[in-house]
């Protein structure tokens, strides 16, 4: 599989930045994310860490998204909170991330690696729940 990459969006980066820096507190909040809607809205959230999995934040942002009637997104990043920079998404969240947004651009790595990359390039043969589902008719 190629690299595709994209321009980085530094606006989108500075919001999830700015959340982890000013919101996570403490073990329960230690992620930040933000998502470029497609109307460019810029939404943002942070994960409910629980011993039991509790959502990444960047799966509280798709519903958070959701309840602002952003149902379509473009980009997302995930940071860290402790200057931790931006970090990618685990393997549930690229699996979540691919059925809901097939065309959605993560941004990976960090300082002058940083880049956006197709959801679908962080998923090697990928599956696609859709793909898999029984016709309705």
């Amino acid at each position: 599989m190629t690299a595709q990459t994209h321009p980085v969006d530094h606006e989108l980066v500075e919001a999830a930045t700015d959340v982890a820096r000013t919101r996570c507190r403490g073990d329960n909040h230690t992620m930040a994310a933000a998502a470029r809607a497609r109307d460019g809205r810029i939404v943002t959230a942070v994960n409910a860490y629980h011993f039991t999995g509790g959502p990444c934040a960047e799966l509280v942002v798709v519903g958070a998204a959701a309840a602002q009637g952003a149902y379509e997104l473009d980009t997302i990043v995930a940071v860290g909170d402790r200057e931790r920079g931006v970090v990618p998404p685990c393997g549930r969240c690229r699996q979540v991330l691919l059925d809901y947004f097939p065309a959605l651009r993560v941004f990976v790595g960090g300082g002058d690696r940083l880049r956006a990359v197709p959801v679908a390039e962080l998923l090697p043969e990928t599956y696609v729940w859709a793909d898999h589902q029984l016709d309705a008719g």
